[in-house]
């Protein structure tokens, strides 16, 4: 839920600011704004706890430590492109296909109950897909809303 608690303030920081600066409200380049401070915020997680993380992607990958670190600059570079006028929109794009290949690896952690920070078995197990599997949804509607319904 944290993802989610830095998204929504974020969120609101930025539009304050936004309509303080600006003298109106630009929800969209709030959004963007949010997400873009949201992902920074995940990809810390993907070099801090890499080795947890490792343990959430299926089996069926290579090189997973590999693509628990590319994963994490992947969502750097998607952060930077949704400030990026010029390519927000297809980051937008790009950004909801990441959010829908990357839910497996939540899938897998829920129901073996890895815990992502330290790759234990004791992490929340199926409960967390009731969470999770919503708010990666909210993601999704979120991007969709702010880069690309807005262009």
């Amino acid at each position: 839920m944290k993802p989610f608690y830095i998204l929504i303030g974020a969120f609101v920081v930025s539009s304050l600011v936004l309509k303080l600066t600006t003298k109106q409200f630009d929800y969209p380049l709030a959004g963007r704004i949010a997400m873009a401070f949201m992902l920074v915020f995940t990809a810390i997680g993907h070099f801090a706890f890499s080795n947890g993380m490792t343990a959430m992607v299926p089996s069926i990958v290579p090189f997973k430590m590999q693509v628990v670190i590319a994963t994490g600059i992947l969502e750097v570079l998607f952060a930077i492109g949704l400030l990026l006028p010029k390519y927000s929109h297809a980051t937008g794009w790009v950004l909801i296909a990441f959010f829908v290949l990357i839910l497996p690896a939540n899938i897998k952690a829920s129901l073996e109950n890895i815990n992502y920070q330290t790759g234990n078995m004791d992490g929340p197990g199926l409960s967390y897909l009731w969470i999770r599997i919503p708010l990666q949804l909210f993601f999704i509607v979120w991007v969709y809303f702010s880069t690309i319904r807005t262009n």
